[in-house]
């Protein structure tokens, strides 16, 4: 089972990558007042600003969001929130939002869900569903390591578990052995195509025809949402 993450997909070029910046400079904003400005003493703000790199954000927005963090802003406050509903076909989705106006981005993921055939739900109604975890996902056609070997070294690590696919290995862990399981690959050579941790489903549902068409504008109605950090989400549609 591969697990498709939604902030892997390709939007419109410009706007896309816009969105993306937004919301990493956000990330790492809401992680630098979290927990200091300082990343080697932060890890959250180490892995906010390691994905802005993978993005090729540029340096100079980095530090901007980091110096406003620290008090050379304006002072912006932003809040976590999880919403869950459902999108078409039944599907189970968890939407991650930074905000700064909670009735606003409320307003505007129900809008998402339902003008797409879903509904937003309680909070919880969905999330049984998904298991928090870290997940660190391996090239195979990069690191030309078998399954057994794989599987050696990551438990060794720490890790809980290995989904082995046709071009990729998954490693599994507990959110809090995340970063002890990725510095140990990473000592070993290993370099990771996502590394996050992330909900994940414990089971797909496959969509098809009309359901499947919604769900693709759905997810690029959250996209296009700056509110919106990342969605999660246990619909599989074939390629």
């Amino acid at each position: 089972m591969k697990f498709k993450l939604f902030k892997d997909r390709k939007g419109k070029a410009d706007q896309a990558k816009n969105n993306k910046f937004v919301k990493l400079g956000r990330e790492i904003y809401v992680q630098a007042r979290r927990g200091g400005p300082n990343p080697d003493s932060n890890f959250g703000l180490k892995t906010a600003i390691a994905n802005a790199r993978a993005e090729q954000m540029p340096n100079d927005n980095i530090e901007r969001a980091i110096k406003k963090a620290a008090g050379a802003g304006d002072g912006v406050e932003y809040e976590e929130i999880m919403y869950e509903g459902y999108g078409p076909g039944g599907v189970a989705i968890m939407v991650k939002c930074l905000t700064d106006n909670r009735n606003r981005t409320a307003a505007d993921v129900r809008s998402a869900f339902n003008k797409r055939g879903g509904n937003m739900g309680e909070s919880g109604c969905v999330g049984y569903m998904f298991d928090h975890k870290g997940l660190l996902v391996v090239d195979r056609e990069v690191h030309e390591t078998d399954e057994d070997s794989m599987m050696m070294i990551s438990l060794e690590a720490g890790a809980e578990d290995v989904v082995v696919n046709d071009d990729s290995f998954e490693i599994l862990t507990h959110p809090h052995e995340f970063e002890q399981v990725k510095n140990a690959l990473e000592k070993d050579g290993f370099s990771f195509v996502n590394a996050g941790v992330r909900w994940l489903p414990q089971n797909m549902v496959k969509v098809e025809g009309e359901n499947a068409d919604k769900l693709l504008k759905m997810m690029d109605a959250f996209e296009d949402n700056d509110d919106v950090q990342d969605v999660y989400s246990n619909f599989e549609i074939a390629e």
